[in-house]
């Protein structure tokens, strides 16, 4: 099952099949069954919403996007560095997440690179502290897919400083999030293949990421586990997994391809200053 949102309302999608779905409640917790009861009895079959820009598929706006770094030994071996002995977080603003479909157009002052990095989203549906290892799923409402976009040089600039990577990780429309929600019953968390592929203005395309959640770090029950002893979790709080290797700079007219199986395809197009961009 998939939800979707879109500027004329809302969809869920089991087989090919997509249905209106009236009234979505804004809580996270009660999609699934909301969801269910338009599939099996609803409104009538409408058409595939995708073509549409998107929404970003959730019920609100998420309170925290707390996200992991180096959470795949190859990509934090393609930056020379280390996996951290514990998991890095970092911080992105709410006020970056945009839907699939619509357009990031970065700052014109800023000609460095901004790269790609398709991630796991989880969204979470019931909040708590001290959440135990064993309980942590519980925790989970469902899964997107998360674009997180980084100005690299910007943060290279972080880095050497000591500074944290605020301003890197959070231009206007640095975190896009869909196609669409699925809820936990329908992905396995521990068995999806990522994949990120830039298609060029000139038609051109290049497949840039592909990893499996097999290989993360830490895992979702762990990253859950060790966040909720450190704050308190809300429903809608979001946690992206991190990022495989392979990330690489985008130009203007580029558009974003990150993909999960069992999810579906986020795009996202680039609109860069006229200058060239600096390597």
């Amino acid at each position: 099952m998939r939800i979707y949102r879109t500027e004329r309302g809302d969809v869920v999608e089991r087989h090919g099949v997509f249905h209106e779905l009236r009234g979505l409640p804004r809580d996270i917790e009660t999609w699934r069954a909301h969801a269910l009861r338009a599939l099996e009895g609803g409104p009538e079959r409408v058409a595939d919403p995708r073509a549409l820009p998107l929404a970003p598929p959730l019920a609100t706006r998420p309170g925290k996007i707390l996200a992991l770094g180096k959470n795949f030994r190859e990509h934090a071996a393609e930056f020379n560095e280390a996996v951290p002995e514990q998991p890095l977080f970092f911080c992105k603003l709410p006020e970056t997440v945009i839907g699939s479909g619509q357009t990031v157009r970065v700052r014109p002052w800023y000609t460095q690179r901004v790269d790609h990095e398709v991630e796991l989203a989880v969204v979470i549906g019931r909040g708590g502290a001290d959440i135990p290892l064993e309980h942590a799923l519980e925790h989970v409402a469902g899964y997107t897919v998360a674009n997180d976009l980084t100005a690299r040089t910007l943060q290279g600039q972080d880095r050497e400083l000591k500074h944290p990577w605020l301003r890197a990780k959070n231009m206007d429309g640095f975190c896009p999030l869909g196609p669409c929600f699925v809820p936990r019953a329908d992905a396995d968390w521990a068995a999806l293949e990522l994949s990120c592929r830039v298609e060029h203005a000139d038609g051109g395309s290049e497949a840039r990421q592909r990893a499996s959640t097999r290989d993360l770090v830490v895992d979702v029950p762990h990253a859950i586990e060790w966040l909720s002893r450190h704050l308190t979790l809300h429903a809608g709080d979001l946690i992206l997994m991190g990022t495989p290797a392979g990330v690489g700079p985008l130009v203007d007219g580029d558009t974003v391809v990150c993909a999960i199986d069992a999810i579906g395809e986020l795009r996202t197009r680039i609109a860069r200053p006229a200058a060239a961009v600096a390597p």
